[in-house]
């Protein structure tokens, strides 16, 4: 079965851009609009200190600037990623991350020129009447103060940040676009070409058969190019490692931590919480183990269903159907958006030839919060779906409730309403379903869903910390250490109860979110936060649900820690993490009594 290709796609199974440009041709308008928008704000240069006015004309003169850099950049990463073997799309990305960085170099005196000001006149600026909207930014652009550089230097960084960001680049075009996987038979015994689409379906086969040789042809595949994933991931690790010496951070872990002003601690709370609670993980494989009836659990054996005999098709209709479903405790307003989100088509929904692989939700201030899909139609796709709807909620919300210069939630609360959103809907299929059967199935993917984001992410956490401390500690990256520390770890993590193949060890090449700059711990703190948040929706208190709905609402007026607060959680305690594992032991005792 051959991949279709863009324009086999039915029009209406795919994300409607018109409202975001209506044609290339105002793209075009907007781009050029950019070298005016930044001669305005290279004017200002050197006024900042004369008079508070001046400062809030320079903050929303930037705003602007931003405003159309941010609507630009997205529609033209958006049209790349329908087909990233297109190039005269990939060629206007191209342009927008060159402008990009060019503004970032033309804007880099910003900050220190405002914090090059007298700590007296600072203070004065910060209770100011003119610019009592913007204290937040200004106490926060303090807190930044001992990792500023002088304005030459921060140009130079702004500059170079486009060539800097080439490892990602070139490990996207790799993954996504050029690296082509063998065919493989199917359960049927049709040969299909393996995509990163449909890997994990051939995962989820009853036939072991399949599920070994789509793991092996992946695994095998990767193996190919072992030297120059390895490559492109030590280049985005020495950038992270750069980038925190120059800014005068003690490590990359910490420069990552410090614009969402989190703590180290949970951080590492996270991994030694996880660790301390390795044995209710080894438990449930061992039962995967029994119910499989094998002598030893493979790698291969993670994915397939322990629950057999149900329902795990499911059309695009039926999944938009339970996830609204699902939804109603939050009320009439949230319902009525995400339903408008489907008929005005925000998502992209089937897999084409060249589309770039997984799903994500991504938008800006003045677009729909789009979300790219590869649906197959198996129940993981349905929570996927589930899980980036939040994002796009969440995202909806903050820009309907708050001005544009507050209006992005901060990268550490990113995952909180997309896995509520998946909990939400694992409790509605399970509240509404008679089938003892396709309960305990859905407990199984409960269980799967708290190992593949607290565990499994806790683990690539874990990695990361290993590969950004070897480089900072003088140890270059290789295939073989990297290809080494990621297999000790899966032994680590996975205990006794697996046998796990060497060809796991290539697991990290195939990892997107490893150039991201620790971001996976992230899902793993928002999980937890989210199983908390949810048990309080689904407990019917008002209370609690408009707490949360204020979450959703917050952006970045506030720290993100006081944010969870305000909803009702603390993370700055190991106790949320420790509750969510709690649950993840409780289900596999359930999921004990149901199966053996």
């Amino acid at each position: 079965m051959k991949q279709k290709n863009r324009s086999e796609i039915s029009t209406e199974s795919t994300w409607d851009l018109k409202p975001l440009y209506a044609s290339q041709k105002k793209w075009e308008e907007d781009f050029a609009s950019l070298d005016k928008l930044l001669e305005v704000t290279t004017k200002l240069q050197g006024e900042l200190g004369k008079s508070p006015s001046n400062l809030r004309k320079a903050y929303e003169e930037f705003d602007k600037l931003d405003r159309i850099l941010e609507k630009v950049y997205v529609y033209a990463h958006l049209k790349s990623d329908e087909d990233l073997s297109n190039s005269n799309n990939s060629g206007h990305l191209n342009r927008v991350t060159a402008k990009f960085a060019e503004i970032q170099g033309a804007t880099a005196w910003f900050q220190p020129e405002i914090l090059a000001l007298p700590e007296s006149k600072l203070k004065q600026y910060i209770t100011d009447k003119e610019l009592v909207f913007y204290r937040r930014s200004l106490e926060e652009l303090l807190r930044d103060k001992p990792h500023t550089l002088s304005a030459s230097e921060e140009k130079i960084l702004g500059m170079a940040s486009d060539a800097l960001s080439t490892p990602g680049q070139i490990f996207t075009a790799l993954n996504d676009a050029d690296m082509q996987f063998p065919e493989i038979q199917n359960e049927d015994g049709e040969k299909i070409v393996l995509t990163h689409g449909n890997y994990s379906k051939f995962l989820e086969s009853k036939n072991r058969e399949v599920r070994k040789n789509a793991f092996n042809a992946t695994y095998e595949t990767f193996t190919k190019y072992r030297n120059t994933f390895a490559t492109t991931l030590s280049g985005a690790v020495k950038t992270d490692v750069l980038n925190a010496k120059l800014r005068n951070f003690p490590s990359a872990l910490d420069a990552s931590l410090h614009p969402d002003n989190v703590p180290r601690e949970v951080f590492e709370n996270l991994i030694k919480c996880v660790n301390v609670n390795l044995k209710p993980f080894h438990r449930y494989l061992e039962l995967r183990r029994k119910v499989f009836k094998l002598e030893k659990l493979e790698m291969h054996d993670l994915n397939a269903p322990i629950v057999m005999g149900c329902k795990s098709s499911f059309t695009w209709e039926d999944a938009c159907e339970k996830v609204i479903e699902s939804i109603t405790p939050l009320g009439d307003e949230y319902i009525e958006t995400a339903k408008k989100g489907f008929k005005q088509r925000w998502v992209d929904i089937y897999e084409s030839k060249g589309k770039r692989s997984g799903a994500y939700s991504s938008g800006c201030f003045d677009s729909y919060p789009y979300i790219l899909m590869n649906y197959q139609g198996k129940l993981n796709d349905m929570f996927t779906l589930a899980h980036e709807l939040g994002h796009s909620m969440h995202s909806f919300m903050s820009k309907k409730n708050q001005e544009y210069h507050y209006s992005s939630y901060k990268i550490f609360v990113a995952e909180v309403a997309s896995t509520t959103n998946e909990i939400l809907l694992h409790h509605s299929m399970t509240e509404n379903s008679d089938d003892q059967s396709f309960k305990l199935y859905l407990l199984s993917h409960l269980a799967d869903g708290i190992r593949g984001t607290v565990y499994r992410q806790t683990m690539f956490s874990e990695f990361e910390q290993t590969i950004h401390g070897n480089l900072e500690s003088g140890t270059p990256l290789t295939a073989d250490s990297l290809t080494d520390s990621y297999y000790q770890l899966v032994k680590k993590y996975h205990g006794p109860k697996l046998n796990p193949d060497d060809k796991i060890g290539m697991e990290w090449a195939r990892i997107p979110h490893f150039y991201y700059n620790f971001y996976v711990y992230k899902y793993a703190t928002g999980f937890s936060a989210a199983a908390a948040l949810s048990k309080g929706i689904m407990s019917g208190d008002q209370n609690k649900i408009d707490a949360y709905l204020n979450f959703l609402k917050a952006g970045s007026t506030k720290d993100v820690l006081d944010i969870l607060k305000d909803a009702g959680v603390d993370m700055t305690t190991p106790k949320p993490v420790q509750d969510t594992l709690d649950l993840f032991n409780n289900t596999v005792k359930q999921l004990e009594k149901g199966l053996l």
